[in-house]
C-alpha cells in the first residue's frame, strides 16, 4: 500500500479526499500482519472494547452512519442498540480481521464514488440533534478527525500487541 498525503491537485475536494484515505490507509497499515489474538487482545484495563477488531469495525460503521444515515437520510441499520451503544467494537471480535479490513476497504471505495457524484455542499438529508444539517465538506472534515484520533490508539495497540511502532 502506498499512502500519501499529498492531493493530485491543489484543491479543496482532492485535499479532503487525500486526506481521508490517508488516514483510512493509515489505519489498515496499523494492522498489517498482526495475529489474530493480538487483533482480540484488549491490554487497557479501563478500556475492555478498545482492540484492533473493535477499532476497524467502530471506523467502518462510523463512516456507514455519517454518509448513509446522516448524509443519505437511510434507515439506522447500525449494529449499536440503546442497552448496547459500542456493539460494533464488541461484536468485531468474532470476526477476523482480515474480513473486518475487506469490509472497509469495499465500503471506502463505495464511499469514494459517493463523495464523487456530490458537491461539498450539499447538505445532509438527516438533521443533526441541534436541528442543523451539516453539509458533505463537514461530514468529511469529521471523518479525517475521527480516523486520525483512532489511528493513535491504534498505533499504542499495535505496539502493545507486539512492539511495532510507525507506519
Amino acid at each position: 500500500m502506498t499512502r500519501t498525503d499529498m492531493p493530485p491537485a491543489p484543491d479543496e475536494r482532492a485535499s479532503l479526499a487525500t486526506f481521508l484515505d490517508y488516514v483510512r490507509d493509515t489505519a489498515r497499515a496499523k494492522c498489517d500482519d498482526v495475529s489474530q489474538e493480538d487483533a482480540r487482545s484488549a491490554p487497557l484495563p479501563g478500556s475492555p472494547l478498545m482492540t484492533l477488531c473493535g477499532l476497524i469495525s467502530h471506523l467502518h460503521w462510523v463512516e456507514y452512519y455519517w454518509f448513509q444515515v446522516v448524509f443519505l437520510g437511510e434507515e439506522d441499520e447500525g449494529p449499536w442498540t440503546d442497552e448496547d451503544p459500542d456493539r460494533e467494537m464488541r461484536i468485531a471480535l468474532d470476526v477476523p480481521l482480515a474480513d473486518l479490513l475487506s469490509a472497509y476497504d469495499a465500503q471506502c471505495a463505495q464511499y469514494r464514488k459517493l463523495v464523487a457524484g456530490h458537491d461539498l455542499d450539499t447538505e445532509a438529508q438527516r438533521a443533526r440533534d441541534n436541528g442543523k444539517r451539516v453539509n458533505l465538506r463537514w461530514i468529511m472534515l469529521h471523518l479525517i478527525e475521527e480516523t486520525a484520533r483512532h489511528n493513535g490508539h491504534l498505533d499504542i495497540l499495535r505496539e502493545l500487541a507486539d512492539g511495532r511502532t510507525g507506519r
